[in-house]
């Protein structure tokens, strides 16, 4: 791994070590809006997160789902970007069922080169970086790659969706996809690490999906283990759109089933403009 991405992991980790802190003992919960709960761990691990980046990297702008957009302003213009969710899962962290992940993103030109995705309960840490691989590292700091699954056939395939934010359109979803496994996940981050890893073979988020920081980490850990990351329409997540919100969905697959998911969807769901 370079140097990088050995930066990003330790400071997933130090914002790791403060999440867990404070998931030990009882903690407030405040709401941005309704069924958005937000934590003191989101705000002092993003805190946490932005001061260390930018020790290292005082150039390049840190799109944090807690800092002040004004913080970030004309993040759009400079050639590298890192998003931040600094609990991705905050429902999860909330109930107390373990589902949930410090993120860290790079974005290089148009594409994410470089994440981290590391589970502060459980002690897993996924990382990836575009051509280089992906790796996964373990509670006892043990490092192995990783790659996405060789499944074939989507009537084979196991598929992980949302826990927290089940919907009408995710069960057509569902059902259109026609899977022979479906497995309820918490965090985006978690369920992009099972993909890249080969335990899922796809996970798809229909229509809303969060925001970019919710994308950046996952996609780039999924396309550096061999699979595909787009919207739901087949297109390349689009960093630098005026909003920054995954209003297309997200869909991310091993490379032979990307095809055949995108086809499904469509033709449930329809294309997205």
């Amino acid at each position: 791994m370079t140097e990088l991405l050995e930066d990003m992991v330790r400071i997933a980790a130090e914002a790791s070590a403060l999440v867990n802190e404070i998931y030990a003992k009882p903690f407030s919960v405040e709401y941005k809006a309704p069924r958005d709960p937000v934590t003191e761990a989101d705000r002092r691990a993003n805190r946490l997160i932005c001061v260390r980046l930018h020790e290292r990297y005082p150039d390049v702008p840190v799109v944090a789902e807690e800092s002040d957009e004004e913080s970030f302003a004309g993040f759009r213009k400079a050639p590298r970007v890192f998003f931040v969710d600094p609990v991705d899962g905050t429902r999860e962290f909330v109930e107390r069922n373990g589902e949930f992940v410090v993120m860290i993103g790079l974005l290089e030109g148009d594409r994410a080169s470089h994440g981290v995705v590391q589970a502060p309960a459980r002690g897993w840490t996924w990382v990836g970086q575009v051509g280089r691989g992906a790796w996964t590292i373990g509670p006892d700091a043990s490092r192995r790659p990783i790659r996405c699954s060789e499944t074939l056939n989507l009537a084979e395939a196991s598929i992980v969706g949302s826990r927290s934010h089940k919907s009408q359109t995710l069960e057509r979803a569902r059902r259109a996809l026609g899977a022979a496994h479906w497995r309820s996940l918490g965090s985006a981050g978690l369920k992009a690490a099972a993909v890249a890893s080969g335990e899922a073979d796809a996970y798809i988020a229909p229509n809303r999906a969060g925001k970019r920081w919710d994308a950046c980490a996952p996609d780039a850990i999924v396309t550096a283990a061999g699979g595909c990351f787009t919207d739901q329409n087949g297109a390349p997540i689009s960093y630098r759109a005026p909003s920054l919100v995954n209003d297309r969905g997200l869909v991310a697959t091993n490379h032979h089933l990307h095809r055949a998911v995108i086809e499904r969807l469509t033709a449930e769901l329809g294309r997205l403009d």
